[in-house]
């Protein structure tokens, strides 16, 4: 059976081409001509029926930005292809940073497009299958499997083995993505029940009227849809450790039951006629201030004081910087033997220099999940800065200029064009110009505003070329003479076009 890929756009000339273009690439095609129309067709047809969204960014009504962020909200994690016009480029970093997979500049070719869905569906199906392996292999995960030179890590690490040293109740705190899973295992693989169960509960991805039946159990025939008894995770983990990831997020009629659990001991599955009784080390996490929902009444305050017994804050990635080089070459080896054929074994210094200047908003899951979509896009030994697009779009934004993003505009096949020589050395350059006509650059590489000198150079090289070398037509354009245009040429040492000269 083909991949079926997601066609997103209002112009239904531009949704025939692209639907035809798909197919001829192998691919089943199904269309939507709206963003609210794309959300419908998802929810209808199941997250996992398309494996690629073709999502165009201008739309009217709910327009790809949206599209995208209520995809993310709804948990669809479908690589998205966003696409754009040109000189639409603000937008398509803003999709870059609300985690498109990519971008193509319309009318994108045939070859471009396959390019785009062939990486995505590489880097998904990879992807599934590292995550399958990891989740085989955290079993014997210990305090020595965790990668850090950060003394604030190192801090975290020392108290963390002095709670595994008893069944104490452990909170952890941090921003999503630091880690606090791996210290919750690691405290488990350094404690007396290391070889007991460790079960998982992520608090926040239930919905609120499964998650009593979820922790707890039923039984048969306790509601609708109850064909079975389940045992719930309290009892799952009995004689080990429960971990419940995003605790805050627990409605508060299930906290009470939690607090009853933690307290005696036992749980009441839903339907059940008694209470069962466990014992579990129960460790917490949670990626919001749980003090301030206790004082705005969202958190019971005397469960709060439960669960934090033995408070554990781990620090954001963005304060252990040092922690980056050391994260990337471990992904680096961990991910080049999941993929066949790799022949990628370290980073470049500009590479690294890049992810150390971003701050990481989603922690080490953001920068694991860019380092495994470089190395299975790579073709070199070395990762390079072209490996990493959705990072460079947001520390430099998609500089058209050229240079460390050059690749880009080879693949959407937008123009950069030649320098223009001066008299004098090299470093007299004026800066090249960006591939949309339509601009010229107001500031520098540095981040410095141009000079007027170098900005009227650049529009009498661009005109010249646009032009096609027609003097007259150039001077008539500028509002000046042909006289004056050629004194600013001689002045400026810009040579005139070849054939310039117009009868």
């Amino acid at each position: 059976m083909s991949e079926r890929v997601l066609i997103v756009d209002d112009d239904p000339v531009q949704r025939r081409l692209l639907e035809a273009a798909v197919s001829k690439l192998g691919y089943a095609v199904t269309v939507a001509e709206d963003g609210a129309a794309a959300l419908q067709t998802m929810a209808n047809a199941g997250h996992n029926q398309f494996r690629v969204v073709i999502l165009d960014l201008i739309m009217p009504g709910m327009d790809g930005l949206e599209v995208l962020g209520q995809m993310r909200e709804d948990g669809i994690m479908v690589p998205v292809i966003v696409q754009t016009v040109r000189g639409g480029v603000e937008t398509a970093v803003a999709a870059m940073r609300a985690g498109a997979f990519d971008f193509v500049v319309k009318p994108a070719s045939v070859e471009r497009l396959g390019s785009a869905i062939r990486n995505a569906l590489k880097v998904e199906a990879l992807g599934n299958a590292e995550k399958q392996r990891r989740g085989k292999g955290t079993d014997a995960f210990s305090f020595q499997d965790i990668v850090t030179r950060s003394p604030a890590m190192e801090r975290v690490i020392r108290i963390a083995r002095k709670a595994a040293a008893s069944d104490i109740p452990v909170l952890i705190e941090g921003e999503s993505g630091v880690g606090k899973e791996l210290i919750a295992r690691a405290i488990r693989g350094a404690s007396g029940r290391r070889t007991k169960p460790f079960v998982t509960v992520n608090c926040g991805a239930i919905p609120d009227n499964l998650v009593e039946s979820i922790l707890f159990g039923h039984e048969k025939g306790a509601f609708t849809g109850a064909t079975e008894k389940h045992m719930g995770k309290f009892v799952e983990a009995d004689s080990g450790t429960l971990f419940l990831d995003e605790i805050g997020d627990l409605p508060p009629d299930v906290q009470v039951k939690l607090l009853r659990a933690i307290q005696e001991g036992e749980v009441d599955p839903v339907g059940a006629r008694s209470t069962v009784k466990v014992d579990i080390r129960l460790v917490s996490a949670t990626n919001q201030n749980l003090l301030e929902r206790v004082k705005e009444g969202r958190f019971r305050e005397d469960l709060y004081y439960r669960l934090n017994v033995f408070p554990i804050m781990v620090p954001p990635l963005r304060n252990r910087k040092e922690d980056i080089p050391l994260l990337v070459q471990h992904f680096i080896g961990r991910f080049s033997q999941s993929v066949p054929g790799c022949r990628t074994t370290g980073i470049s210094a500009n590479a690294l220099d890049l992810l150390s200047a971003y701050d990481w908003p989603g922690n080490i899951r953001q920068l694991e999940n860019a380092v495994f979509r470089a190395v299975v896009l790579c073709e070199d030994e070395m990762l390079t800065t072209a490996e990493f697009p959705q990072i460079r779009a947001q520390v430099e934004g998609i500089d058209e200029s050229g240079g460390e993003l050059r690749g880009y505009l080879e693949r959407e096949q937008l123009p950069a064009a030649e320098p223009v020589l001066v008299e004098g050395s090299a470093a007299e350059r004026i800066d090249e110009q960006p591939s949309d006509p339509g601009l010229l650059r107001a500031v520098d590489n540095k981040g410095h505003v141009r000079t007027l000198e170098q900005v009227e150079k650049e529009l009498i090289r661009f005109a010249i070329d646009h032009y096609d070398g027609r003097m007259s037509e150039v001077a008539r354009r500028l509002g000046i003479g042909r006289s004056t245009l050629y004194r600013k040429l001689k002045e400026m040492g810009l040579e005139p076009a070849d054939g310039g000269e117009e009868a």
